[in-house]
């Protein structure tokens, strides 16, 4: 299975918040949408990092009380790792657990971003799949029979 097949499950829609919004907005968007990180957008959409509930609380260790009004800017994990429609869930999921992340901007081949997948999303794919070969064996043994 592909990362497009995850897409056209779950859609395109991705969450941005701007480079200045303060932490604590943030946080009110992580949580009204029930997500776990944002990308961090400019005014023109281009993606300038990522901000998860994890560089929150470490912001939150390093700045204390202060951290509500930091800009997400200050707090969000600039260095992206990305992948595309076309990488296989096994690789994004050694790619997650190599880097020790839990969301992957998806981009097309000319950059542009096209969609998010997290940690949970790929799971779930495998699950799907791993339940899908099993019924499908299953029905190879009873045929066979």
């Amino acid at each position: 299975m592909i990362i497009s097949a995850i897409l056209g499950a779950k859609g395109n829609d991705v969450v941005t918040v701007a480079p200045d919004d303060p932490i604590l907005s943030v946080a009110r968007t992580l949580a009204r949408h029930r997500i776990g990180a944002a990308l961090v957008a400019d005014g023109t959409r281009r993606i300038l990092g990522i901000i998860s509930e994890r560089d929150i609380v470490r912001g939150m260790a390093e700045t204390g009380q202060g951290t509500s009004m930091v800009p997400a800017e200050r707090l969000m994990t600039r260095d992206l790792v990305t992948v595309t429609p076309k990488t296989l869930v096994t690789e994004a999921l050694a790619l997650m657990t190599q880097k020790r992340i839990r969301h992957l901007p998806v981009l097309d081949d000319h950059g542009h971003l096209i969609g998010l997948v997290s940690i949970g999303d790929l799971v779930k794919a495998r699950i799907e799949e791993a339940m899908h070969e099993n019924e499908e064996l299953r029905a190879y043994v009873v045929s066979a029979g």
